[in-house]
């Protein structure tokens, strides 16, 4: 435990001069596209048990061997998350070679049943052998994204929380895990707005992503 806080805590460190894969709060300096890589994070994410949008149940299994880009969203979000999903899209289209899936969970269970998200899903053209789509219960979904992924989930809506703004505050990174289900890599899955050299620096963490995955997609 104390040696994968040491290696989360370098992370972070270096996501303080890196602009790719990293909070909205990091990399305020000059951006520049040879500043060096994140170190490879190694979280395992374990074993887990979801729905997929045509009905069947997907477990860490059934992406053992394969190089898996995880995003995060949920059906209703009317901004970063069609943002997130474009992305995801575009990275659909530019990774064609290899074992390389990709795993969309929705941190709204309630709402985003299989059938929502089959819909979600054709409107980005999804691929249904290449591009997942998963739900399950509440407490399964939360546990995966904070202890497992690391990642918010999302703060719970309210009664003044208005319709699309429910879980507004969830991660729009996109996550990369290896062949063996380990976390290899976090990168922003959308341009930061407040940054005023978004484009290039989004362009440049999207560019090392899939370096990783073609690096990963080749090891045996």
């Amino acid at each position: 435990m104390n040696a994968e806080r040491t290696r989360f805590a370098l992370f972070l460190s270096v996501c303080s001069v890196v602009s790719s894969g990293c909070s909205p709060s990091a990399g305020r300096g000059t951006f520049t596209p040879n500043n060096p890589s994140p170190p490879d994070l190694d979280y395992p994410v374990g074993s887990f048990s979801l729905t997929e949008r045509d009905g069947r149940t997907v477990t860490e299994k059934d992406l053992a061997g394969k190089v898996w880009v995880a995003s995060f969203v949920f059906t209703r979000c009317p901004g970063n998350c069609p943002a997130v999903t474009a992305t995801v899209r575009r990275l659909q289209s530019e990774l064609t070679d290899g074992p390389v899936m990709f795993v969309t969970f929705t941190v709204d269970p309630k709402r985003d049943n299989p059938d929502e998200l089959r819909k979600y899903a054709d409107r980005y053209q999804a691929d249904p052998k290449r591009w997942l789509f998963l739900t399950g219960d509440r407490a399964t979904i939360r546990k995966l994204l904070q202890e497992r992924f690391k990642q918010s989930a999302g703060d719970d809506p309210t009664a003044d929380t208005k319709a699309g703004e429910e879980f507004a505050t969830h991660s729009t990174r996109l996550v990369v895990v290896d062949k063996n289900g380990v976390i290899r890599g976090m990168y922003d899955g959308m341009p930061k707005p407040d940054f005023p050299d978004a484009d290039a620096r989004f362009e440049d963490g999207l560019k090392r992503l899939k370096e990783k995955v073609k690096q990963l997609a080749a090891e045996n």
